[in-house]
């Protein structure tokens, strides 16, 4: 929506885009399936290692792929057609956060023969598919017209949430008050969605 390469404001526009992406993510995350999954995972391989690698290659190609169709949206759609389907999407997100998540039972994958690598990669990239992150991704890249930052940012943002979790367990978990942060990131969706709404684009 905004050319993310003019000058000062092309570096604070890729900087809001980097930043709101990383923060926006990460809250999503809280208490997601995703986040349940890497749980489980390191609790069935206790080898963190292989599992952190295999949730940053299964972000990197999940979230590439989803900021490409964000990029995509942009070309297809005119700003004013773009500004509503953004400004919806955003506060469908926000309504979408305050609904509990679980993880179904075949998401941890039983393809021990993958090793613990290959195994987090595909179950990582197969539960990230319609998730809330992944459309977070598309709809912020449509926004901000800036695909690589985007993208980095949302990476960032899954791995501050996930990597922790690989190392701490449950003990995190049980320390984050999961329904307090949906709500915050709920109202930023919303923010998001009125700001599209209301600023001409």
């Amino acid at each position: 929506m905004v050319n993310a390469f003019s000058g000062n404001s092309g570096l604070t526009h890729i900087m809001e885009a980097f930043l709101i992406s990383t923060s926006i993510v990460a809250l999503a995350e809280m208490g997601d399936k995703t986040q349940l999954l890497a749980l489980v995972l390191a609790a069935r391989f206790r080898k963190p290692w292989p599992i952190v690698l295999g949730i940053f290659v299964a972000t990197v190609l999940n979230h590439a792929l989803a900021g490409a169709a964000g990029a995509w949206v942009t070309t297809v759609l005119g700003p004013q057609v773009l500004r509503w389907v953004l400004g919806v999407s955003f506060i469908a997100m926000a309504v979408w956060m305050l609904i509990p998540d679980k993880l179904d039972d075949g998401e941890t994958g039983n393809a021990p023969r993958l090793g613990v690598f290959g195994t987090t990669v595909l179950a990582f990239f197969l539960a990230e598919m319609g998730d809330k992150t992944q459309i977070a991704t598309v709809m912020l890249a449509a926004q901000y017209n800036a695909y690589a930052w985007v993208v980095a940012g949302t990476t960032l943002g899954m791995m501050l949430a996930n990597a922790p979790v690989v190392w701490l367990g449950e003990r995190m978990m049980r320390r984050v008050p999961v329904r307090a942060v949906h709500i915050v990131s709920a109202l930023i969706f919303l923010a998001l969605g009125v700001l599209a709404l209301w600023v001409p684009a």
